[in-house]
């Protein structure tokens, strides 16, 4: 029985993910930072452990948990949205350490027995916003953009050991947390530049623009994921959602 460790599945993709595999009868390992097991159905091939991908001890400690895995999803993530000049430096770091250095952290963690048993995925789940310019997403999009290029590079240093890397690229998913989470942080923060007011006016109106058939659900990007996993000839990049798809083919 195949097992897959996921980060950040309290809620959204992670989530959606932990659910579809465990559908699928494999045996999941789902990470939160508060651990709520009513968030799963129970199952003796569920296990969920606590994991703050920031901390070191906290990363150690659950791959040790989890013992043997196939798969490693980083899915933990957080958002942001503002100019570069109303980005406070420690919000930039603390967005680089989670959605970056953690990810980086996380497959140093399961590499050794990956690359003992000359076997394993790495998947990591970025943003569609790569593939294309957006005002008021720089440093967010930078912190993703240097996954994708992490992942491109690391795929050939680990493809003579049998390891795959990919990267899952979901577009706009109005229908999880992450948006809510990012408004949060930006409301702490300080808010917008008064200068930079109009721009995002008109950001704000395109975020609210599309109808759900346009945009990404959760269950796409479970179903990207899930592909990536199980065929070993899945290209190194997959789109996840109608929007996403649509970036992707340009």
């Amino acid at each position: 029985m195949p097992t897959i460790l996921i980060t950040g599945c309290s809620s959204g993709f992670g989530l959606e993910t932990a659910r579809h595999f465990l559908t699928e009868g494999w045996k999941v390992i789902a990470t939160m930072r508060t651990p709520n097991a009513d968030l799963l159905p129970a199952s003796d091939r569920l296990t969920i452990l606590p994991l703050d991908v920031t901390d070191a001890a906290s990363i150690a400690s659950a791959v040790a948990a989890a013992g043997e895995i196939d798969v490693l999803v980083n899915n933990a993530g957080i958002g942001w949205l503002n100019a570069v000049e109303g980005t406070p430096i420690h919000v930039v770091r603390d967005i680089f350490e989670t959605n970056t250095f953690s990810t980086i952290a996380m497959i140093q963690a399961v590499l050794p027995q990956f690359r003992t048993r000359r076997a394993g995925v790495i998947i990591n789940v970025t943003s569609s916003v790569t593939l294309k310019n957006y005002d008021l997403l720089s440093v967010y999009t930078a912190s993703k953009a240097a996954v994708n290029a992490l992942t491109a590079v690391m795929a050939l240093e680990l493809a003579p050991f049998g390891i795959r890397a990919h990267v899952v690229l979901p577009g706009q998913a109005p229908g999880t947390a992450f948006g809510a989470n990012a408004r949060e942080r930006l409301t702490q923060a300080g808010g917008f530049p008064e200068p930079y007011a109009e721009m995002v006016q008109a950001v704000f109106a395109r975020l609210a623009g599309g109808s759900e058939d346009e945009l990404t659900r959760a269950e796409d990007v479970a179903a990207a994921i899930w592909r990536v996993a199980t065929d070993p000839t899945a290209p190194m990049r997959v789109p996840a959602g109608a929007d996403a798809v649509a970036l992707f083919k340009g």
